[in-house]
């Protein structure tokens, strides 16, 4: 599995505007919104955030992955948010988050989604790499970046 086979061009954001963990789920989520048409946001943010609940999903070295499963999508979907700023997101690290990795998956393909989750941990891991995504300033460097990770 590769992070492009969930993730594509216009599912990436270079400067996120919020400022709370709430907000930039909630900024990720209208992506969806608008690149995949999907309609039932409200319902996917409320997924995000209950998971949210259980334990951040702020895995540390200014990395989220905030994520969810629910029948409103029928794949895998990811959205990548860069915050230049960075966000308090709780992370178990106490860093602020300057890369959120937002993760939807349909609730029947629990084992994609487990892949899919272990895929971006496993791409964000590398310091150069997150710092590399971090200070890109186009989409398509990151999509680069991204790529030549995947051939990996």
């Amino acid at each position: 599995m590769q992070i492009m086979d969930f993730l594509n061009q216009d599912s990436i954001l270079i400067d996120l505007k919020s400022i709370d963990k709430k907000s930039a789920i909630i900024e990720l989520v209208e992506v969806l919104r608008n690149e995949k048409e999907i309609k039932k946001i409200d319902e996917i943010i409320d997924v995000v955030l209950k998971r949210e609940k259980l334990g951040s999903t702020g895995i540390g070295q200014g990395v989220a992955i905030p994520h969810g499963k629910t029948n409103i999508v029928h794949k895998q979907t990811g959205v990548l948010g860069i915050s230049r700023k960075g966000i308090e997101f709780n992370s178990l690290d106490g860093e602020l988050v300057h890369i959120i990795f937002l993760l939807i998956g349909p609730v029947e393909i629990v084992e994609q989604h487990l892949k899919a989750l272990s895929r971006i941990s496993r791409l964000f891991k590398d310091k150069f790499l997150r710092q590399t995504i971090k200070n890109a300033v186009t989409v398509e460097e990151i999509i680069k970046i991204i790529q030549q990770e995947d051939s990996y």
